[in-house]
């Protein structure tokens, strides 16, 4: 079972606004946490500081450094998405980034790595619809914009 398809509610819940209640649910938080690093990178409310991302094309960077430059352009392109394990999570994200993102969801360090490898591939994938990362960012709209890039994500649950 993956990390979106036990969500339901709580993905709804999310409204696409920052700061908006998760119903207690991790994952959602985990989800929620992402999109705001994604659209705000290192700016406020983008959870930034040690745990920024730099937007979409700061975290693709940090896969790339990390040696996944194949999974990454599988996730942007329009075939499957290659798979990355946990520790492949851990080791691009880094220790900020993955800290703050497992405080935000309220999950371990092993947990937030273990689930993010399902759900990056994922939501990088619904990002880049075109195959090509958008030049405003995630989405000019914010995270609402992203939530609205994804709606189908979570209604394939």
């Amino acid at each position: 079972m993956g990390l979106l398809d036990d969500i339901g509610g709580p993905a709804e819940q999310l409204g696409g606004l920052q700061g908006t209640n998760t119903g207690g649910d991790p994952k959602a938080a985990l989800i929620q946490a992402v999109l705001g690093m994604l659209v705000h990178g290192n700016e406020p409310g983008g959870l930034g500081g040690s745990g920024g991302l730099g937007g979409l094309g700061g975290l693709l960077q940090r896969f790339q450094g990390a040696g996944l430059g194949d999974a990454v352009a599988s996730w942007v392109g329009s075939g499957p998405n290659a798979a990355v394990s946990p520790d492949q999570v851990r080791s691009a994200l880094g220790d900020g980034p993955l800290r703050t993102l497992a405080e935000h969801a309220g999950l371990d360090e092993d947990e937030t790595a273990s689930h993010l490898s399902g759900l990056l591939p994922q939501m990088v994938d619904r990002l880049t619809p075109d195959g090509q990362i958008p030049a405003t960012g995630v989405h000019e709209n914010g995270v609402a914009g992203a939530m609205s890039a994804l709606s189908s994500f979570f209604a394939s649950r």
